[in-house]
């Protein structure tokens, strides 16, 4: 193993993961998946509000990561992996709950708006969300794995959409390990 610190951006050849293939630590956990349910619908309804209210919606990814860190060390040891699937799961009943937004008012303006019940817009929801799992998992390889280093992540992230994630990932590292959680926060630089 390399003595050179863990990078993000190390070459392809260099890379080395921040947990190693080797280690065994908790991470798809009863309390993990529960509490980013729970977090999947808070954020899911007040994304709908402020979405429907003020027009626009924040991400949710890095509140949801910070809470993560501090209910899971509230309830005993916890480790990055397992903060991971609390932002990931959250983050996506949150961005789910967005894509219900946006469609339904524009259903709605096409003249669709008699028709959507919870029993109609819920299968909806669902089949969206299974679409997006299926088309990611046959692209996974190709844009996470083979792409690594191709990216100028996280000195220049291509859209404002992945500084939210990258800045999640920072702050689930610093807390896990042992570092401050504000001080992981790396605008643009």
């Amino acid at each position: 193993m390399s003595e050179r610190p863990w990078s993000s951006t190390a070459p392809p050849g260099e890379f080395r993961p921040y947990i190693s293939a080797e280690e065994s630590i908790k991470e798809f956990t009863l309390r993990a998946v529960i509490l980013g349910a729970l977090f999947g619908l808070l954020f899911g309804a007040v994304t709908v509000y402020v979405g429907l209210r003020a027009g626009l919606t924040v991400s949710a990814s890095i509140p949801i990561s910070v809470l993560s860190i501090s209910i899971l060390r509230a309830f005993g040891r916890s480790t990055i992996l397992e903060n991971n699937i609390v932002q990931t799961t959250g983050s996506a009943g949150e961005s789910l709950a967005a894509g219900v937004m946006f469609t339904i008012p524009a259903l709605i303006f096409l003249g669709f708006g008699s028709e959507f019940t919870f029993w109609r817009i819920f299968p909806l929801a669902l089949l969206g969300g299974w679409l997006g799992v299926l088309f990611m998992v046959p692209l996974r390889r190709q844009l996470i794995v083979k792409e690594h280093g191709n990216l100028a992540f996280p000195k220049a992230p291509p859209a404002p959409m992945f500084s939210s994630q990258v800045n999640a990932a920072a702050r689930l590292q610093a807390a896990c390990s042992g570092g401050s959680v504000s001080a992981a926060f790396t605008p643009f630089s």
